[in-house]
């Protein structure tokens, strides 16, 4: 069986996911999907908030499952040398793949994952809002405290809001 993906097909299901917001199941892809990774320094100011939290968030779950890097890695099938930079750099744009493989690991919509992880257009102001305040209430620490704990879940309900 052959099949054939047309033009008209992907533009229809591009309206389709467009009319119907970003977090259906159907599309040709991601349509909010940031074709340049390369931003103006002006323009990284602006995005580097999210991705601060994309990475502490990846970090907390880690943490609060008790895993390492290297069982994470293992376990939702991504590369170590990427995850190790999301951890650690704040400005590191992720692989959409990456991005892909921990919302289904985490079990968090993929479509919100991709904007905090500065992969896709801002769509959703209280979801920036409440990364960045999950930014600022988390901190670097062995074990999560019931602070942290407590921010992490808070933060895990609104990515796990379906509109």
């Amino acid at each position: 069986m052959k099949f054939e993906v047309t033009k008209e097909w992907c533009m229809k299901m591009a309206r389709l996911e467009h009319e119907h917001g970003t977090d259906v199941e159907i599309g040709a892809g991601l349509f909010a999907a940031d074709p340049s990774t390369q931003q103006p320094a002006y323009a990284m100011e602006e995005s580097a908030d999210p991705r601060i939290a994309f990475g502490r968030f990846v970090r907390l779950m880690r943490r609060g499952r008790k895993q390492t890097l290297e069982k994470l890695a293992e376990d939702a099938d991504i590369d170590i040398t990427e995850l190790v930079e999301i951890e650690e750099d704040s400005h590191h744009t992720p692989e959409p793949r990456t991005v892909y493989q921990l919302a289904n690991y985490f079990a968090i919509p993929s479509t919100k994952l991709m904007q905090l992880a500065g992969l896709s257009q801002q769509r959703d102001s209280h979801l920036v809002s409440e990364a960045i305040r999950f930014a600022a209430r988390s901190e670097k620490v062995t074990d999560l405290n019931e602070t942290e704990r407590s921010a992490l879940e808070a933060f895990v309900a609104v990515l796990s809001e379906q509109k």
